[in-house]
């Protein structure tokens, strides 16, 4: 499972015309899932969301996770971040789970979040999004569980 981490001022997510998803400072986070994650690995990228060190205190530091500063968390599917671009000039999406793994285990982790952390968004799983980002800093880390 990988997570775009970007720290930011404010993002949102829009479908068509509608806002399905918006916080102010915090993360925005894509999502993707790949063959052979299970729930485990769900839990342990939403722990390391939740506590990952990338928010200044008061010295300039990155010593604040997303529960110290009580930021909002956007949580956005995306299947292309799974792609196998090792060769050629077309990505590969073999490396990305089947719709229904990716579907089951991010919403696994949406209503986990949701159980632990106050403010969380997300964007429509499988639409065609728009998303709309202020980065801070900016600051985006790759994790992989």
């Amino acid at each position: 499972m990988k997570g775009l981490l970007q720290r930011v001022r404010s993002a949102r997510v829009e479908v068509g015309a509608e806002i399905v998803g918006a916080v102010d400072q915090g993360l925005l986070v894509l999502v993707a899932v790949e063959p052979g994650d299970t729930r485990a690995h769900a839990d342990k990228l939403l722990h390391k969301l939740l506590n990952y060190r990338v928010f200044s205190d008061e010295q300039g530091k990155m010593n604040l996770s997303l529960k110290d500063i009580q930021g909002g968390l956007l949580l956005v599917s995306q299947f292309t971040l799974a792609a196998d671009t090792q060769s050629g000039l077309r990505p590969s999406f073999s490396s990305a789970a089947p719709p229904a793994l990716g579907a089951e285990l991010f919403e696994y982790l949406l209503g986990q979040a949701r159980a632990l952390h106050a403010t969380v968004e997300s964007g429509r799983f499988g639409a065609d999004m728009q998303v709309h980002l202020v980065n801070d800093g900016p600051v985006t880390f790759m994790l992989q569980i």
